[in-house]
């Protein structure tokens, strides 16, 4: 299949929220994998809508959608597609998105069920824009419009959350807990309830998707294995295929991760 990534020239003006635009085709329908990733993902399709994607009950989903933090890959048959593709904090996505982002964990929501009408008005205008800037500027508007302040995380559990990435998912619950002053229990809870995983979940997704970049990127199995804080290699290839659903020798070839380093570069700097 062909891939042709787009990139923003700049940031975009809000925390937590990171932007790439992809057109892929081919020859013929070709079956990849949406790999978990520690963000919440919104897809805006404005293309043909020649794919669709299944979640974990076997639903298929097509057009625009958004897909929250989870622990299993998305198989997703690809003819062609356009989209601009957008990650969002998981402290940041219940502010923009507008509802708990715990609702979300680990489902494929079309995006027109979240925003309504305002989603079919976004894909109109991407379809009918010329060029990738105008469309990274008119998805990061239509972002900004839609942020609500009252829907943002504890301050706590963005700063355990903050840790958690920082450490790439080395730190301890207990740690965290200790460190907002909070009971074990009680950060567990409200981390779950406001990230849609919990504490240790999360750490698990944020240390695999360190390590199987690392691994994209070549570097020798055992070596990643030390330095990202697991016990051993079986204890990697156990997580690589639990998040992949596949061994790590094909997991490294996965599409949607090797192209990582063209679509997301400031996420697969190791």
């Amino acid at each position: 299949m062909a891939w042709e990534i787009a990139r923003p020239s700049r940031a975009s003006a809000l925390h937590g929220v990171d932007m790439a635009g992809f057109r892929i085709h081919g020859d013929g329908p070709a079956q990849l994998r949406a790999i978990p990733h520690p963000a919440v993902t919104v897809v805006v399709e404005f293309g043909d809508r020649c794919f669709d994607v299944r979640d974990s009950e076997g639903r298929s989903h097509s057009g625009s959608l958004a897909l929250g933090l989870g622990s299993s890959p998305s198989p997703v048959r690809v003819e062609a597609i356009e989209c601009v593709q957008v990650r969002l904090s998981p402290t940041t996505a219940s502010a923009i998105l507008g509802f708990p982002h715990a609702e979300l964990s680990g489902k494929l929501v079309g995006l027109e069920d979240i925003w309504g009408r305002d989603a079919l008005r976004l894909r109109e205008r991407l379809h009918e824009s010329r060029s990738w800037p105008e469309r990274f500027a008119r998805v990061d508007t239509m972002l900004s419009a839609r942020l609500r302040e009252d829907h943002r995380v504890d301050p706590e559990i963005a700063w355990a959350w903050h840790q958690i990435t920082l450490s790439r998912g080395r730190l301890r619950v207990e740690h965290l807990a200790a460190r907002v002053g909070w009971s074990r229990q009680r950060l567990w809870s409200r981390f779950t309830a406001q990230i849609g995983l919990t504490p240790k979940r999360a750490a698990m997704l944020v240390r695999f998707d360190h390590a199987v970049h690392r691994l994209v990127l070549g570097h020798p199995p055992a070596q990643v294995a030390a330095d990202s804080g697991y016990a051993d290699q079986s204890h990697l290839y156990r997580d690589v295929r639990d998040f992949t659903g596949t061994p790590l020798t094909s997991a490294t070839g996965e599409p949607w991760l090797a192209v990582d380093d063209r679509a997301w570069p400031s996420s697969t700097k190791r």
